[in-house]
């Protein structure tokens, strides 16, 4: 099974979910990752490096031919330098709620110079929803 983290548009209840994931996901945990986490002014999250605890969900899904569709969605190309990806693909250490190992997973971290460069907010809590956080606009 492909295990992915997600903390933004991609976790359930969230814009992408229904869509994106759902159909493939054969189970799902409440989670938590390491990192920092912002609420970017186009309407959705990103993670950086850092050491707070960031809240979201790991999917497993059924095989890992759904990574390069997690790619694309995520403007990730491996081929590419990372400096023009939007996000880079990084294999992250997973927690339960409870803060215990849960093993390993994908994720997708920007660059802290690209999240200050699209005006990033800190959300200091560490969770996401875009409820709470809607793009300006909305």
């Amino acid at each position: 099974m492909l295990p992915v983290f997600v903390y933004g548009t991609l976790k359930p209840g969230e814009a992408y979910y229904e869509e994106y994931c759902a159909p493939y996901v054969v189970s799902l945990t409440p989670s938590l990752t390491r990192g920092c986490l912002y609420h970017l002014p186009q309407g959705y999250p990103a993670l950086t490096m850092g050491d707070r605890w960031v809240t979201g969900t790991l999917l497993h899904f059924r095989d890992d031919s759904k990574l390069a569709q997690m790619d694309e969605f995520e403007d990730y190309d491996a081929a590419l330098p990372e400096v023009e990806n939007l996000y880079i693909r990084q294999w992250r250490p997973v927690f339960t709620m409870d803060q215990q190992p849960l093993g390993a997973a994908w994720m997708y971290v920007m660059q802290a110079s690209r999240v200050v460069s699209y005006g990033g907010v800190l959300i200091s809590e560490g969770q996401w929803s875009q409820q709470q956080w809607p793009s300006i606009g909305n």
